[in-house]
């Protein structure tokens, strides 16, 4: 008897190899996420920091909200 040509082996050989290759794809589909978050973090930190509000002085401490 040859196992060597049998379907259920073939059968369970490719699930095996399509289950490997899911794995490998989601692996590359999280690290492209991952190199993806790190960048868009870098961008948001690169932005210059907004000005202080005034704390003293008359310009920049009062909005008039009924105009």
């Amino acid at each position: 008897m040859d196992i060597a040509n049998s379907t259920s082996v073939s059968a369970v050989l490719n699930q095996t190899q399509g289950e490997t290759a899911d794995a490998v794809n989601l692996l590359v589909l999280r690290k492209a996420l991952d190199i993806q978050s790190q960048g868009a973090m870098e961008l948001l930190n690169a932005l210059p920091q907004p000005p202080a509000l005034a704390t003293e002085g008359s310009l920049g401490r009062n909005v008039n909200v009924y105009a």
